[in-house]
């Protein structure tokens, strides 16, 4: 049952992608390479990978914010007569995407197991029943939490440490570049 609803939510990534790709409208897009990002977290955490979920999403919520703000820069146009075909197509996608989610949220809601249970209870080869087993034979760290991060998991680690740093890099170069412009700099970028 968790493969159909992962398969489910890889295709809606596939749709939401597809919606990038042709729309015309780059708020459209925008908010659909969200969506597929967000998609994307769901995925994780039902592959058992919370950590990559949460790195997904505070990536995810960076990049979506700093989009939509490039996005809008350019929202300045008068407003043309919308397509009301492509605005049917559009409503309908959202509403199967919506009703996608409400089913795959009640399937998962049965799914899951009870908060706070370990996963060394449901899965007797779970990898924390051998980093507790032979963490501190296999690394010689006395606690377990050092020995998972830095040697059993380290190059994930390392990856998850290089996509937040990015992300906070690229963020604070945005937001140095805005704030160093002089006051006469904004008003001149404003009037062309």
């Amino acid at each position: 049952m968790l493969e159909i609803i992962i398969v489910v939510l890889i295709l809606l990534m596939i749709v939401g992608a597809m919606i990038a790709i042709e729309t015309s409208n780059l708020l459209y897009s925008v908010v659909s390479v969200g969506v597929i990002g967000f998609l994307l977290s769901i995925v994780f955490l039902f592959l058992s990978a919370p950590d990559l979920a949460i790195t997904q999403i505070a990536v995810e919520v960076i990049t979506l914010v700093l989009l939509l703000r490039a996005a809008s820069r350019g929202e300045h146009d008068p407003p043309v007569s919308p397509n009301w075909l492509s605005l049917g197509r559009m409503s309908a996608l959202a509403l199967v995407i919506i009703l996608g989610a409400i089913s795959a949220w009640t399937i998962v809601d049965a799914e899951f197991p009870q908060f706070g249970e370990p996963v060394m209870v449901r899965f007797e080869d779970a990898p924390s029943n051998t980093y507790l087993a032979e963490g501190l034979e296999k690394t010689g760290a006395a606690n377990i939490v050092t020995a998972v991060l830095l040697d059993f998991r380290a190059y994930d680690t390392l990856g998850e440490a290089t996509v937040l740093f990015c992300a906070v890099m690229g963020a604070v170069t945005v937001l140095r570049s805005k704030a160093k412009k002089q006051p006469h700099e904004a008003d001149q970028e404003h009037e062309s």
